[in-house]
């Protein structure tokens, strides 16, 4: 493998923002922001994820309903004008 060529690692955590579950992975993404990790009380950056394999159905066998802010209100208001 070519030396100098590839991305720093470190360890992230992901954390599912529904659950609050974290996973502490090693990975090249960046972001600011920060969290205590459950695990071994250390800091690490944080990425906030809207599904993972705790609230995906396809793992949980679960139906979720996750609401994103105002897009339902949206397209119903849509709907109403386009039946008029």
């Amino acid at each position: 493998m070519k030396q100098g060529i590839h991305p720093k690692t470190r360890l992230v955590i992901f954390e599912d923002v529904q659950t609050k579950k974290q996973f502490l992975i090693e990975s090249a993404i960046n972001t600011k922001e920060t969290a205590v990790s459950d695990k071994d009380g250390k800091t690490y950056p944080v990425i906030k994820l809207e599904v993972t394999s705790e609230t995906h159905p396809f793992y949980t066998g679960q139906q979720t309903f996750i609401a994103q802010a105002g897009q339902v209100d949206k397209f119903n208001k849509r709907l109403e004008k386009s039946k008029k």
